[in-house]
């Protein structure tokens, strides 16, 4: 009779336990009104996913993890294991191991790095002050080669064979083989081109000065369309089925359906949006003082942080982002 007892009770505190929880995740479910009060609000179906509760993942929340990286870290990328920092102001690439955030190395590469990319077995570096872009292995950081780009080299993007590489300066994207850093052709786009991405069969380059997006054919550099969008195109990133832009300037980012080009819709996102990353359901923009999360289905806001971040990166679990005046990274 004990034991009934005492399992019924055991019932009764794990259902109320999980009715807490529960209750926590809807609350958190909430849309944000307004940028006055934090909104912790992430997944409105959270509560009902038993896995991000065991990972204790079902709210935008900082967790413990903050990783001190060089100066001034701007772009980031994962290598399937590792985050990988490029330190803008001393010329150095860090390496953070994603599960515990342990650095596990720092390297020397050019001057000024920006961007960084991944190939399947190598990082790419952008290095704007010397017009370069440096591979190095990823198992261990060895240089494999310094390679020219264009004037400006920004953020860069693989296409599974290729890297290719938006110069700022010239108004041009350049195409790298991956195997060697043999410079395959150099295409015209639009005004500062500073970040790419790719859908599967195209590469999309926003242009920071003309505020447009170009959509060119990965296999020969065909532009295929220029897209209008708002001012400032920074940051890309392509969910599957759409390009999302973050607006520097107007404080927006704009989707666009990749087939075609149309604008799907755009949604505000103010004070400066920098980058994007997309976690499989979620759109991440860093920005100069919020970090917002946007449903991808809509584009609806369901959660900001106040936090100054740049570069941003999602390791299949978490969304990594470059806090590059506190010359740090912060794990959500």
């Amino acid at each position: 009779m004990k034991r009934v007892v005492i399992g019924f009770s055991l019932t009764l505190a794990v259902l109320a336990l999980f009715g807490v929880i529960a209750g926590q995740a809807s609350r958190a479910a909430e849309p944000a009104h307004g940028l006055g009060t934090p909104a912790p609000a992430l997944d409105a179906g959270a509560r009902l996913n038993p896995l991000k509760i065991a990972l204790l993942h079902w709210y935008l929340a900082d967790t413990t993890t903050s990783v001190t990286v060089g100066s001034q870290p701007y772009g980031l990328c994962f290598d399937g294991a590792n985050i990988w920092s490029a330190n803008f102001n001393d010329d150095t690439v860090t390496k953070v191991q994603a599960n515990d955030g342990q650095v596990l190395g720092t390297f020397k590469v050019g001057a000024q790095p920006y961007g960084v990319t991944f190939d399947g077995a190598n990082v790419w570096v952008s290095n704007q002050g010397d017009i370069t872009v440096t591979k190095l292995r990823a198992y261990d950081g060895k240089n494999l080669g310094t390679f020219r780009a264009g004037r400006g080299p920004s953020w860069m993007t693989f296409d599974g064979a290729n890297v290719w590489v938006p110069n700022g300066a010239d108004n041009t994207v350049s195409k790298l083989r991956a195997i060697d850093g043999k410079m395959l052709g150099t295409f015209p786009v639009g005004n500062a081109p500073i970040a790419a991405a790719f859908d599967g069969a195209n590469v999309w380059v926003t242009s920071n000065g003309a505020n447009t997006v170009t959509k060119l054919r990965a296999s020969d550099g065909t532009v295929l369309g220029t897209y209008t969008v708002g001012y400032g195109a920074l940051g890309i990133a392509f969910d599957g089925a759409n390009m999302w832009v973050a607006n520097r300037l107007d404080g927006t980012v704009t989707e666009l359906r990749a087939s075609d080009g149309t604008v799907l819709g755009t949604f505000p996102a103010q004070d400066g949006p920098y980058g994007v990353a997309f976690d499989g359901t979620y759109i991440w923009l860093s920005g100069d003082v919020y970090t917002f999360v946007l449903r991808a289905s809509d584009g609806a806001q369901v959660g900001f942080r106040f936090l100054q971040a740049t570069g941003v990166a999602f390791d299949g679990a978490y969304v990594w982002m470059a806090e590059t005046n506190a010359n740090q990274l912060r794990k959500f």
